[in-house]
Order: C-alpha cells, then sequence, then structure tokens
C-alpha cells in the first residue's frame, strides 16, 4: 500500500509541474504579446476604436496574470504540502536521510522566482504601451 501511496503523491507533483508550467508560459506569452499589440496600437493613437482594443488588452493582461500568480501561489503550496507527505513517509520509513530537505527552500525560491518572471512581464506589457498612449 505503502507503494501506491508514494506513486500517487509522485504523480501528483509531476501534474503540479506541468500545470505551473502552463501556468508561466501562458502568461509570459500573452504578457509579451499585449505588449506588442498594444504598443503598436497605442504608438498610432488612432481612433477610439483603437483605444477601446488597446483596454481590451489591458483587461485581459490583468486578468491572465491574477489567474497564473494565484495559480503558482496554490501550487507551490501544493508541492509543499505534498513534499511534506513524502517527507514523512521517508521518515516512517527510515530512507528520510536520501532526501535532501533544503530541497524544500530551493522549490520555494523556484517559485518566487517565476511569480516574479510573470509579474515583471506583466508590468511592463501594461507599462509600455499606456506611456506610449499618454505621450
Amino acid at each position: 500500500m505503502i507503494e501506491r501511496v508514494h506513486q500517487h503523491i509522485i504523480n501528483e507533483l509531476d501534474t503540479n509541474t506541468r500545470t505551473d508550467t502552463i501556468f508561466v508560459i501562458t502568461a509570459i506569452v500573452l504578457n509579451l504579446l499585449t505588449l506588442g499589440i498594444n504598443s503598436g496600437i497605442a504608438s498610432q493613437r488612432g481612433n477610439s476604436t483603437s483605444t477601446i482594443v488597446m483596454f481590451a488588452f489591458v483587461v485581459l493582461l490583468i486578468a491572465v496574470n491574477v489567474v497564473a500568480e494565484a495559480g503558482l501561489l496554490r501550487g507551490k503550496k501544493t508541492r509543499t504540502r505534498l513534499l511534506n507527505g513524502l517527507i514523512r513517509m521517508y521518515k516512517d520509513q527510515g530512507v528520510e536521510g536520501y532526501y535532501d530537505l533544503a530541497l524544500l527552500g530551493d522549490y520555494q525560491t523556484r517559485y518566487n522566482l517565476f511569480i516574479l518572471a510573470v509579474l515583471c512581464t506583466g508590468l511592463v506589457g501594461l507599462i509600455v504601451p499606456l506611456v506610449l498612449w499618454a505621450v
């Protein structure tokens, strides 16, 4: 039974990793696309339709970034819980020495860097077109 629980936790960690990857890639790609599209629209300062389209992309950018950040924070908590479960299992089985607990801190740092990358590209995708539009 322990092998099944172990495999289930490992599968959950794999799913968590894939989901987090999707959040990061989707958010960054959308941020960069929105940066390009909105910068083009803002630099032309065409008609009110262009402005509406630009602000629609701004709303989309904000929504996707909020979802991505929330997803990454949830993924961070989920990974911590799953790894703590694995560590308890390893201690019960007497093999905890094979898992370096410093990895927990490394995972936290990695998540913080992912969140920062999404946040920074989102801010650039938001601020640059607005500056171009305002000037």
